[in-house]
């Protein structure tokens, strides 16, 4: 389900009339407060490698009491992790900047936005009231290796550059983080990566945040999903350049409402084991069926996923070369796993 809602869009330029939903407290605003009760969980470990404070001019440096630097060093990466705290207390990533950040318990495609990111970002007090707002693209992947962001959309105006304290109007934005003022975060919905290869939705383990870096001189410019370049604050030449994270709060949780793993064991029965060409997944009772079902190779890269609402499955292996494996069942937005030897 998505959470947008497209009013009007003629696709014809950059400058075309479109709505997307609004900024805190208009109708159909889409923003996540950060103590909705919807937040179930929240990043554990954050890992940043800051970009530079201006991409146009790499030897350009800030200085900070002590401290002097061509790239953004505001924040340290922890202040990334548990609730939202907005206001200062957040990272800076900088021109292009990264991190990469992992939960407690996997993530996965529930109804509706499966997670939320939260910035700084502020009202603006002058005409035309609109928001400053630093933007990222969002990425998240299943094994940490393989990555797929999110499709995004900016109609912002590309004639003239957005400044450093310049204003952005949130309903020509789709799908960028950052999108939304402090303490409100902007939702992804994972049923937006259905299609996508290299993942599984129902079961991310990582997120990754990307400063847009909002340039619009083409040497230096970010583009949005439809090929459009991405106009936002630059550049922002100071130790808290770019986009400014500040947490990322889990919605949908396979931590959350899950079975129990004793039980689950005796209910999941995988048979023949070791298995050549098909093998049965069958859970012994009749009101518990699986979501889906991955087969996993020991690297943990998924081999196979089956989308599923029966309890009792064939799989076909007669692809699979022979060595050992992991089958990860979906059941009750808990994933449990069983070994399967193919010979």
């Amino acid at each position: 389900m998505r959470y947008f809602i497209i009013i009007s869009i003629i696709a014809i330029s950059n400058t075309v009339f479109a709505q997307f939903a609004p900024g805190v407290g208009e109708a159909g605003c889409t923003a996540i407060y950060k103590d909705s009760l919807a937040i179930v969980d929240w990043a554990n470990t954050c890992i940043v490698s800051r970009g530079y404070i201006n991409i146009e001019d790499t030897n350009l440096t800030f200085t900070q009491e002590d401290s002097t630097s061509n790239r953004a060093f505001f924040g340290k990466d922890s202040l990334a992790l548990n609730s939202a705290k907005g206001a200062m207390d957040v990272v800076s990533l900088g021109d292009g900047g990264v991190a990469t950040l992992s939960f407690n318990f996997p993530i996965y495609n529930g109804e509706g936005a499966d997670f939320a990111v939260f910035e700084n970002g502020m009202k603006a007090q002058s005409d035309p009231y609109n928001y400053f707002l630093e933007l990222a693209f969002v990425e998240v992947s299943t094994d940490g290796i393989k990555y797929i962001r999110f499709p995004s959309v900016s109609l912002t105006q590309t004639n003239t550059q957005i400044g450093n304290f310049d204003q952005i109007d949130p309903t020509k934005i789709y799908n960028l983080a950052g999108k939304y003022e402090a303490n409100y975060g902007t939702p992804f919905d994972l049923q937006d990566l259905a299609d996508s290869s290299g993942i599984n939705i129902d079961s991310i383990n990582f997120i990754r945040i990307i400063d847009v870096v909002g340039d619009i001189n083409t040497e230096f410019a970010n583009y949005d999903s439809q090929g459009n370049k991405i106009n936002d604050p630059f550049p922002t030449p100071y130790w808290t350049g770019g986009f400014d994270l500040d947490a990322v709060g889990i919605i949908h949780s396979l931590g959350q409402n899950s079975i129990d793993i004793l039980d689950a064991e005796n209910l999941i029965i995988i048979y023949p084991n070791p298995a050549k060409l098909f093998v049965k997944v069958l859970i012994n009772k009749e009101n518990i069926k699986p979501k889906s079902i991955d087969i996993v190779d020991v690297s943990g890269r998924i081999i196979k996923h089956y989308n599923c609402n029966t309890n009792n499955n064939t799989l076909n292996i007669s692809e699979l070369k022979t060595g050992l494996y992991f089958i990860n069942i979906l059941v009750n937005n808990n994933i449990i796993t069983k070994k399967l030897i193919v010979d």
